[in-house]
Formats: C-alpha cells, structure tokens, sequence
C-alpha cells in the first residue's frame, strides 16, 4: 500500500486547474494499492467535497506559499502524516521526506510573464527553482507542456511525463427540451458561437469578437456567468459551434468538453490545441482575424462540414477519460516507491 499526499487547495478556485484536480482526486481514491490523504487549504471557502482523509486548513494561501516556498521550515507531513509519496499542486512546493510529483498544465508565469501579475511570476519563478532541485517527477498534461518545460527549465526530459486531462464532467448531449429551457433562462439566440471569457489578452477575445461581427457571439464569464457543470454542459449544447481561438493552452478542456456535447469547434494551430483536438477540429492562426472569420462562416453555414466535425468529435473525445488519467498517475507513484 502506497500512502500518498495530494494537494487539492485548488478546488478552491474556478478553472482548469480545479477540474483536474478535483477529477484526479476522485479517481485516485478508487484505486485499491494506494491509501489518499488530502491537503486542502482556503481562507474563505470551506471544503464541500465528497473525498474522506481531507486535512483542512483555514489559512490565507498567501501563508502556505511563505511557508513551503521561501521560509521551507516545515515540512508537509506536519499537516498529513507520514508519506510514501507527496504530489503538489502548481502553486506550493513544501518540504517532505516523501518522492515529489508535481503537475504542470502551463508555464505561462515564465514563458509568457507579459499575460501574468508580476507577484504570479515571482511566485512561479521561486516555486520553479525547488522543482528544479528536489522533484522527483513532474506530470506534463500535454505535450506541448512537456515541450514548454524542456525549453524554459532545467528539469531533465527523463523526469517529465505526459499524462493527459479528460472532459470537465460526464458530458454528453442533452435533449433539446432541456437545451430549450436553458436558453430561455439566458435570453441566449437559437443560433449563436461560444467563446470562453479569461483575463488578459490569452484568450484572444478582441479577435474573436472582430471575426464573429455578423453572428450572435456568448462569452462565457462575460455574456453569460461562469456557470456549475451541469448548466455548464448545457450551455455547451446551445451552442452553435464553438470558437477557442486562444493564443496559447497547456491543455485546452473546452475542446473536449464541446466534443462531448456534440459541438464542433474551432480552433488554433499553436501549443496544444492540435494534439488535443486531432482531426476532430478546424484549425487558424489565431492572429489571422480573416482566417478566424473565415472558418467561422464555414462551420456556421455549412451543415454537412458540421456533422462531419460532429462524428469525429465524437471518436476523438472518448481517447480521454479522468480513469486513464489516475491510472497513469498511479503508475508514476508506483515507480518512485
């Protein structure tokens, strides 16, 4: 029996983060070789999940990271116990006896510092340099990560490991009552595109928005609020189609999620978009506003384009499963120990 520590403080939060930390955790407690206890930490959101052998903590994560980044006077079996194995999250590195995972799903802080607050990158950049020394494996959830990693850090390709993400939840597609009803309780067009709201110019909006001129465009955390997974699932099934033209992804959920639900998308041609989406998907450069236009007309009018991209979304979807994902995880840990 394996006893292994996980960091779920991220569930705390909204994003893709928390999904998949949210989702690895539920597997992972399903997996008979390995005894899960789990670390969670927030100030102002108390834990509702349903995992057991959750320490909780009610403390600002401003601390933690003082605590287990700069000061590292204590170690996190202070919180959890004895360990075989302590898997961090992105944001907190803390000292322990046990072999160290962690997973990177982007470097953004470091490759990319002008779309990131100069206090993320400061944290990224202290946390990066304990990585460096002391990891004894860091998960990658793309390639494109894995690649980002190699070039922008010193930690040694044989380290790294790619281990994909799956789709938000369980989704699948609903039936047009249901789809009906949560339009109405939008206001949302019967006919429109999605794209995913973010902070700063990542998600490439302002594009977006110049190339959908003529169509309804829904942004999500703008247009519509940022939504709990099951209307989440049905906002992906009032769309149209959806239009994740980002300027970078170190996965790329919606992809999936949108799969999922029947919705054909479109998307870019950089970072991991590709590999996720495979030849279920339209690809652009996401700075050709013509390109971006272009394809949006294609998929908007054209219904055999969209069924076609419907049955192959469907194939590529069912590649990816949160099952697979702890699986894979679980063999890391095994391997270490």
């Amino acid at each position: 029996m394996v006893r292994v520590g996980l960091d779920i403080s991220q569930t705390a939060h909204i994003g893709g983060v928390s999904v998949y930390t949210e989702n690895l955790a539920k597997q992972l407690s399903k997996i008979v070789d390995l005894e899960m206890v789990y670390f969670y930490s927030s100030l102002r959101k108390p834990y509702k999940g349903g995992l057991k052998n959750v320490k909780k903590y009610k403390l600002p994560p401003i601390l933690f990271e003082m605590l287990f980044n700069k000061w590292r006077n204590v170690g996190i079996e202070k919180f959890l116990g004895p360990l075989d194995i302590f898997h961090s999250s992105d944001w907190t590195q803390p000292p322990t006896k046990a072999k160290k995972v962690t997973t990177y799903h982007d470097v953004i802080p470091i490759k990319y510092p002008q779309w990131s607050h100069s206090k993320i990158i400061k944290v990224h950049k202290r946390r990066l340099e304990i990585v460096e020394q002391e990891i004894d494996f860091v998960i990658a959830v793309s390639e494109s990560t894995k690649n980002d990693l190699i070039e922008t850090t010193r930690i040694p390709e044989e380290k790294i490991r790619v281990i994909y993400e799956a789709p938000a939840a369980d989704f699948k597609v609903q039936p047009k009552s249901k789809v009906e009803e949560f339009r109405r309780k939008y206001k949302l067009p019967d006919k429109f595109i999605l794209a995913i709201g973010g902070i700063g110019e990542r998600r490439n909006l302002s594009r977006i928005k110049t190339a959908a001129a003529g169509y309804h465009l829904v942004i999500s955390g703008q247009d519509i609020p940022w939504l709990d997974l099951e209307e989440l699932e049905l906002l992906y099934n009032s769309a149209h189609a959806l239009v994740y033209c980002s300027l970078y992804e170190g996965f790329g959920l919606p992809i999936l999620d949108s799969f999922a639900c029947g919705v054909p998308v479109v998307t870019s041609n950089v970072s991991s978009m590709p590999e996720i989406g495979g030849d279920a998907a339209i690809y652009v450069d996401p700075y050709d506003v013509e390109a971006i236009r272009k394809q949006i007309k294609a998929v908007m009018n054209d219904e055999g384009l969209k069924k076609e991209l419907i049955e192959k979304g469907f194939k590529q979807v069912k590649k990816f499963s949160w099952e697979k994902t702890a699986r894979e995880t679980a063999d890391v840990y095994g391997r270490l120990v």
